[in-house]
């Protein structure tokens, strides 16, 4: 992998490209571990959930176009976009706020499979200080620069109720997190250079009963009398 395909192509990719590129890498994955070696981009398309037309103009920002008549190679561009999503080293991550969401993310197996590991677990809560969760002591909210410098961590995720979210993401800035996944549902204000991501669950789930009313037969709406011609 040379450098301008790796730190070089981040600067120049566009956002909605690096959006997709980790469904690319999930559908990859998918296809290295059934030992496929080779694959279409109408076979990748149709696994991430986009056109084919789509995935080979975002792989083509990564230099990446496949060979007519063969396709892309799995590894190679496993390895590829794993680069530029900075997943060639192991990403370290630190939790704040480990109530029922924040437990669960910390117990979840699969971050070290995608190139993360949680090394550190925060908390304001008494009655959680001081436990142990998955193989972490939470720590008091008052040790968090403490917890990130000792456990290197360049990412946050920000598992606490709204009115403190804020709060928090200046800490993990003051800290040196670079990236914040945060949960609460509320805009982070963030200096330049920091990544923010927002999970909004509520609104995920708005949007799938959208397509799922669009998806009904039309027909007069409940308690509304259908207009006589």
């Amino acid at each position: 992998m040379d450098q301008a395909g790796a730190d070089g192509g981040r600067e120049r990719l566009p956002r909605a490209t690096v959006t997709r590129l980790p469904s690319y890498l999930l559908a990859l994955d998918g296809l290295w571990s059934e030992g496929v070696t080779l694959t279409s981009s109408q076979e990748l398309a149709t696994l991430a959930g986009v056109s084919p037309e789509q995935l080979r103009k975002d792989l083509s920002f990564l230099g990446s176009y496949g060979r007519r008549g063969v396709g892309y190679d799995v590894v190679h561009l496993r390895s590829r976009i794993g680069a530029v999503l900075g997943l060639e080293r192991v990403n370290r991550v630190v939790i704040v706020g480990v109530g029922h969401l924040g437990h669960a993310l910390a117990a979840y197996g699969g971050f070290a499979d995608r190139g993360f590991r949680v090394v550190g677990l925060v908390d304001d809560s008494p009655d959680v200080v001081g436990t142990v969760v998955a193989g972490l002591v939470v720590r008091p909210s008052a040790e968090l620069a403490e917890v990130v410098a000792a456990g290197g961590a360049t990412i946050g995720v920000v598992a606490t109720p709204a009115a403190v979210a804020q709060q928090v993401a200046d800490g993990l800035v003051a800290a040196g997190i670079t990236g914040i996944l945060t949960f609460a549902p509320t805009t982070l204000q963030v200096p330049e250079g920091v990544g923010v991501r927002n999970v909004d669950v509520a609104s995920e789930l708005q949007l799938l009963a959208f397509h799922g009313r669009t998806r009904m037969p039309v027909g007069p709406a409940e308690g509304v009398e259908p207009a006589n011609d």
